[in-house]
């Protein structure tokens, strides 16, 4: 590589680091707590006891209540409200059951409510201003996390600080090959300068923690573009499989049937999977007609992916269920490679360790950065140069 590109892959690696470094340190210590969040929510939550333990509340297996009970029970709890969403747990009898005051409604307005499906009992009713203890910590580290309380603006500038940190890692990988040409992998010249130290242990756990950074810088980026991505969804595929019902009123809730008979003709269409959710009409995932099913796969891989059957609301026949696109696959599947929510805990401890991988390499770099200027500021007449790695003779 000619000393002009070096040059440039430089200035590419130096200023795409600084522009997103203080963000990465920030997404780095809010993330590190929200790995282990379902591991923390065990241990500061009370566990509740099923009446039909082992029993998967989406499943079809005798004794679990109807769902037009279920729902009647969260709407008696909630007079005025109307149902949002409903979503299942398939190794135990628990749902959850999502109400707001209009089928539009924002998060902070809704209110979720625990039951158990095999006896009906009510669990817990959340909203957002009831939320308090551990719970509040998690909530506000993931709303710092995900758009720093700003948003979808919020979510956006933290997945351009997320692009930065891709470049910046290419560019250092790329730098990296010259850089090392005389020393061997992993030198560490601990009897140079501290600055010397410091830029080896850098280059060192730069280069091993590459791939796994990669990864979640990437699935980070994605993340960032959730909302734009239903958007596309919704604009896209969805008003494709309900054109029909184009131009006509939304379905007022008053005139919602049976759940149960709408289920039963989504689990016919789409037989060997698992009901995940249902979203209501007039929400985000369905349309101003219908229940959306939202039905998983059975493997560990698809049931990260999702395929919604739609039935319309009122008379509970089947319209549409179409696969996800390619764009909301690799959201899907985004969403927990991000956090390492894959093999259980042995993997969360691996993200974690690498996420200190990761603090470390932000904090030396922009400790070396920070050294190169202090260095050059006590050097009378210095120039800043375009600083070329040179390696160790």
């Amino acid at each position: 590589m000619s000393r002009r590109a070096i040059k440039a892959w430089v200035w590419v690696h130096k200023w795409t680091s600084l522009l997103c470094t203080a963000f990465l340190l920030m997404l780095c210590v809010t993330g590190l707590p929200l790995i282990f969040h379902d591991e923390i929510d065990r241990l500061t939550e009370d566990r509740p006891t099923f009446g039909m333990p082992g029993v998967g509340s989406s499943s079809t297996a005798a004794g679990l209540l109807p769902l037009d009970e279920m729902l009647a029970r969260a709407l008696a709890g909630r007079p005025g409200e109307v149902p949002l969403y409903m979503a299942f747990d398939n190794d135990q009898p628990s749902m959850t059951i999502t109400t707001g005051p209009r089928p539009d409604a924002p998060a902070s307005e809704m209110t979720i409510q625990t039951f158990d499906r095999s006896t009906g009992n009510l669990f817990a009713s959340v909203s957002e201003d009831s939320v308090s203890g551990v719970a509040a910590v998690m909530h506000f580290l993931l709303e710092l996390h995900t758009d720093m309380f700003l948003g979808l603006p919020g979510m956006l500038f933290l997945g351009a600080m997320g692009a930065a940190f891709v470049i910046a890692l290419v560019s250092g990988a790329v730098l990296y090959v010259p850089f090392m040409r005389k020393l061997d992998f992993g030198t560490l010249r601990t009897r140079r300068s501290k600055r010397t130290k410091w830029l080896d242990y850098h280059n060192l756990l730069g280069i091993v923690g590459l791939a796994w950074m990669l990864v979640v810088g990437l699935t980070g980026v994605i993340n960032a573009l959730a909302v734009p991505i239903e958007a596309a969804w919704k604009a896209n595929e969805l008003a494709a499989m309900t054109d029909e019902y184009a131009g006509r009123e939304p379905l007022d809730p008053a005139r919602y049937g049976s759940l149960d008979v709408a289920m039963a003709a989504a689990r016919a269409q789409l037989p060997g999977n698992n009901p995940q959710f249902i979203a209501f009409p007039g929400g985000t995932f369905s349309s101003n007609h219908h229940y959306a099913v939202f039905f998983q796969g059975a493997t560990p891989l698809t049931e990260r992916l999702l395929t919604p059957a739609l039935v319309d609301a009122e008379t509970g026949t089947f319209t549409a269920a179409r696969t996800m696109p390619w764009y909301y696959q690799a959201l899907s599947l985004s969403r927990p490679l991000h956090f390492g929510d894959y093999a259980g805990l042995p993997l969360k401890l691996l993200w974690a360790a690498l996420t200190l991988f990761t603090v470390h390499v932000l904090g030396t770099g922009l400790y070396l950065w920070l050294a190169k200027r202090r260095a050059l500021a006590f050097t009378p007449g210095a120039i800043a140069p375009a600083t070329v790695p040179e390696p160790a003779e």
